[in-house]
């Protein structure tokens, strides 16, 4: 087989069965995807959550995972944020000719790394392939399908006046990771926070119900999410800067680079609102878990405005405003 991707690997033809059958079934089989039928069979009962995602990361490996690992944490922490079990996935691939097979074998075997950890099936999924220069080396698309157990989704709980904002660690590290890895910066600590969250809010809905709202602040930050809330609840929050859990790279990188934190994405966090009579049992049980043991309660609910705020550590307050431009594109 050629070493690289040929348009050949996508007209349906020889090419494109050994594609499918010498490399992606070799790293992402299993019974079902084997059959190669155009839907999966699937046998679901319950309640499911349905989600989908793109992925466009560049570079497509970076410190802390690549963008096939990106594809499957990320599809996870979508369902996982939501109270669903996460079950299967689909993979769709958009691969630009010329790109090396070895580093698309390497993208293979992160998402079977990722999904053996996870527990989940990628079930059915396409490959098309592009003419060099229309695309960059590899785009990902994806859908996941999850179920919810009964009393265990957060969804349609109020949000009041005396919540808390809790988030499980450290923020900004995956936004400003790759950022530096596009300028050529890379040094020990620095790092994306690429992780599965689904072995931290499934536990965590079942040990409270004063769970109110759960995101994974991807793209925009924490702050996009508080300002997603605020503006669908109706609700004012906020946040206390000096309790806002930043690791010193970060705080440098974002001064360096003139990008609050609290707008850079995450990979590995999880912004939740939560019944503040709840608050030791949530810390306790995040502060015990590998994924959340610097979590942090970092601000509260006000009241009704659909305005966040930030208090500084100078004491002043200043609004946290939605972004109003993309500061940093292609980060997942």
């Amino acid at each position: 087989m050629e070493d690289i991707i040929l348009l050949s690997h996508g007209n349906g033809g020889e090419a494109t069965r050994k594609l499918i059958e010498e490399e992606i079934l070799k790293y992402l089989g299993n019974e079902i995807l084997e059959e190669l039928l155009d839907s999966a069979l699937i046998d679901i009962k319950g309640k499911i959550a349905f989600t989908t995602d793109s992925f466009v990361v560049s570079p497509i490996f970076f410190k802390g995972g690549d963008i096939g690992k990106l594809s499957i944490y990320g599809t996870i922490n979508d369902l996982s944020v939501m109270g669903a079990k996460p079950l299967y996935i689909s993979v769709g691939f958009i691969l630009e000719e010329g790109l090396s097979l070895n580093e698309f074998r390497k993208i293979l075997e992160s998402m079977r790394s990722a999904i053996d950890e996870c527990n989940v099936k990628v079930v059915t999924g396409d490959t098309k392939v592009v003419e060099k220069g229309k695309g960059d080396k590899i785009y990902i698309n994806t859908t996941g399908i999850g179920i919810i157990e009964d009393g265990i989704s957060w969804h349609g709980r109020k949000i009041e006046e005396g919540d808390i904002v809790i988030i499980n660690g450290e923020i900004g590290e995956h936004g400003l990771s790759i950022m530096l890895e596009r300028l050529g910066i890379k040094t020990e600590e620095i790092e994306s926070d690429l992780a599965p969250l689904h072995n931290i809010t499934l536990p965590l809905l079942k040990i409270s119900s004063g769970i109110k709202f759960m995101r994974d602040p991807t793209r925009g930050g924490v702050a996009g999410v508080l300002n997603e809330i605020a503006q669908k609840y109706n609700v004012e929050i906020e946040i206390d800067e000096e309790k806002i859990p930043v690791k010193p790279w970060v705080k440098n990188a974002s001064e360096i680079l003139g990008i609050d934190p609290l707008y850079s994405a995450n990979e590995g966090k999880v912004v939740i609102i939560a019944d503040k009579k709840e608050e030791k049992k949530i810390i306790e049980f995040l502060r015990n878990h590998p994924l959340g043991q610097k979590a942090q309660i970092i601000g509260e609910v006000r009241g009704k405005g659909k305005r966040v705020y930030l208090k500084t550590k100078m004491g002043t307050k200043r609004i946290l405003d939605p972004l109003k431009k993309d500061l940093l594109p292609r980060i997942c």
